[in-house]
């Protein structure tokens, strides 16, 4: 087997041209980084809004659990049945799987804004609070800096589940590295 991965790995067809390794991870990233950039563009705000202002809480834990356990492969299927019809070209195959990958990604970047905003020190917090900031100068000048830490640690978790899981688009029709193994 590994004779057979190595020799597929050393044939110079499979490094140029179209679906050569090199254009199927360039496809691979670009879908995953896409789906980051969004499901970041969404969570991020819902996650400074929840932790700033503690409304919102109860849902929020809820909705990041629930969209925990929600099966990748279930829902990708679900998508491309729904939009397929609907949509044309290769929008109609990255479209499904983006809304799988955003949907994935979001619950660790909310998880990590949420907890990164709950963990600033209430000290911190009063003290600006003293200095007479407003909420938003407390939330950009004091918590979001404190926060960073976890943070980026939500979106270096997103961004780990959403490059393992992008293979998947694969199975239907889209391109990446999951081509390589249908």
């Amino acid at each position: 087997m590994i004779a057979t991965i190595w020799a597929w790995l050393t044939d110079p067809a499979n490094w140029s041209g179209a679906g050569s390794i090199p254009d199927q991870t360039l496809e691979h990233l670009r879908l995953s980084f896409i789906a980051l950039a969004v499901a970041a563009l969404i969570a991020i705000p819902i996650g400074l809004y929840v932790g700033h202002t503690g409304r919102g809480r109860v849902v929020l834990v809820n909705l990041v659990s629930a969209f925990r356990a929600i099966p990748s492969l279930g829902v990708l299927f679900i998508a491309a049945l729904l939009l397929l019809p609907r949509l044309r070209g290769e929008l109609a195959f990255e479209l499904p799987s983006l809304i799988v990958l955003v949907l994935l990604g979001m619950p660790p970047i909310l998880s990590g804004v949420y907890a990164g905003i709950q963990q600033v020190d209430p000290a911190a917090r009063d003290a600006a609070r003293g200095m007479g900031m407003t909420g938003q100068q407390r939330l950009w000048q004091v918590e979001v800096p404190c926060a960073l830490p976890l943070i980026f640690s939500g979106l270096r978790s997103s961004m780990l589940q959403i490059i393992a899981t992008a293979t998947i688009a694969a199975v239907v029709g889209l391109g990446g590295l999951g081509r390589f193994l249908i």
